[in-house]
């Protein structure tokens, strides 16, 4: 008795227990007073709500015979304001019906009365340990959701450390008006990330404008950026504003800049720098307060090598550098991705898709994705659409998907038949060509690989590359 007393001791935690019997109250009080509860008493369910009114009680031990307020009667009111408390019922009329009832309003356990000590604490003793086991589980949810945002921002997700990097450049870069750069090629989820930039700052009740530089003809892209004046060419019936000034106070997402022509870069770098736009056919400059994000799939230090894109702007933009690497990069996002866009298009389509055969997703592993994320969503869609059952196997999928599997080289070696071995041989190839890939770089090769580099670093010493 003494050892479960120990282990009953918990400081702070409160109980009420609610009986019409003076001795029975009296008796619980002493009995859980010294197994380290503090204790307060009611004599029915009317006087009992009250008291839970002004104070705090971790548990409710309580009668279901009582005048004025019977316990079934109680528990359904208490629980109505206080349903997160834990209530244990108790009765010298208890019957297996009477039991299940109170259960079913929410009871936690129930004591039939005469009852022994043990019974009493070991009944606390089962709520407390179930309140711990929710707490932990509570505690639980909040690091997986920690976690999980890590992985993911927005409408974005990756399980990828080289996709967490990008989302805490992003985060950290939100709240600032700093410009930005988002290299990648096409299809990696460049907007998507600048409106993840947006979305998340001071600016995003403002407007984010969006424009192609690369989509609108040369003659006409200047306007479309800074607007012009009645009159200022022959089709100009009245003023228009350009997408700086719509985008006054938020953000313009300048797509595909390496797309610019070159006499517009020099009209781009003087609005960056003094914050002021002149319309087509205007007089004087307007004052702007415009947070600039651009991206493009070309690499800009090539282009201003080439004399194609002016030194000057490329490091007016390129204040702070966001790289989205391909989809072959990162190959763990393929299921994962291929998952969210079964599910998108699911309630899109109507349709009842559960997944991938393992055929198709042995395929769709192998391709090399060159139009990255956004040929994935383009090719789930369709598969959705035409998938005729459950699963979607590998007719579901277009032939250029397929066919890739016959071009590639084997990467298993045919002179073994020990796994062990052909474990070891594909590692040190794969490894290799990682290397290769980057230059030696073992950072980004362990990115490629998807393992941490110390690992890296202990395969490359275990077979001496």
């Amino acid at each position: 008795m003494e050892d479960l007393k120990g282990v009953m001791c918990m400081s702070g935690q409160r109980l009420l227990i609610i009986d019409d019997e003076e001795n029975m109250r009296h008796m619980l009080k002493i009995m859980l007073e010294k197994a380290g509860y503090e204790v307060e008493t009611a004599q029915d369910g009317v006087e009992a709500l009250e008291r839970m009114e002004r104070e705090e009680f971790d548990y409710i031990l309580c009668d279901l015979r009582m005048p004025r307020m019977d316990g079934m009667t109680f528990i359904k009111q208490a629980l109505e304001k206080y349903p997160e408390k834990t209530y244990i019922m108790m009765s010298a009329y208890g019957t297996v019906e009477t039991a299940l009832k109170a259960i079913k309003e929410g009871a936690y356990d129930y004591i039939s009365k005469p009852f022994k000590t043990d019974e009493v604490l070991l009944t606390l003793k089962k709520a407390e340990e179930r309140e711990r086991l929710q707490r932990e589980n509570v505690n639980l949810k909040d690091r997986l959701g920690a976690i999980e945002q890590r992985r993911s921002f927005g409408n974005i997700i990756s399980r990828s450390e080289a996709m967490v990097r990008v989302f805490d450049l992003v985060e950290r870069v939100a709240e600032h008006k700093t410009t930005v750069l988002i290299t990648g090629e096409s299809g990696t989820g460049k907007e998507l990330i600048a409106k993840a930039i947006h979305s998340n700052g001071p600016r995003s009740k403002a407007p984010m404008v969006s424009i192609n530089c690369g989509g609108i003809p040369e003659n006409l892209l200047e306007s479309e950026l800074f607007g012009y004046k009645k009159g200022a060419f022959t089709d100009a019936a009245k003023d228009k504003p350009g997408r700086f000034e719509e985008a006054d106070g938020g953000t313009l997402f300048l797509d595909e800049i390496g797309e610019l022509p070159f006499p517009l870069q020099v009209k781009l770098l003087r609005v960056l720098q003094e914050e002021e736009i002149t319309p087509l056919g205007g007089f004087g400059a307007k004052k702007i307060d415009v947070r600039v994000i651009a991206a493009t799939a070309k690499d800009l230090r090539t282009e201003v090598e080439a004399r194609r894109f002016r030194e000057d702007l490329y490091y007016r933009i390129n204040v702070l550098s966001i790289h989205l690497p391909p989809l072959r990069e990162r190959r763990g996002d393929i299921s994962l991705l291929s998952g969210y866009f079964i599910d998108q298009f699911n309630q899109k389509l109507h349709k009842a898709v559960e997944g991938l055969s393992s055929e198709t997703m042995s395929i769709i592993m192998g391709y090399s994705w060159p139009g990255n994320v956004r040929e994935l969503e383009n090719v789930m869609e369709r598969a959705v659409l035409l998938a005729p059952d459950r699963w979607i196997t590998p007719e579901e999928l277009p032939s250029r998907v397929v066919a890739s599997q016959r071009d590639i080289p084997s990467i298993y070696p045919e002179d073994t038949l020990s796994i062990k071995e052909a474990t070891k041989q594909m590692q040190q190839t794969l490894i290799r060509k990682a290397l290769q890939k980057t230059g030696g770089n073992r950072t980004k090769a362990a990115e490629l690989l998807e393992i941490s580099r110390p690992m890296l670093i202990s395969k490359i010493k275990e077979y001496h590359l």
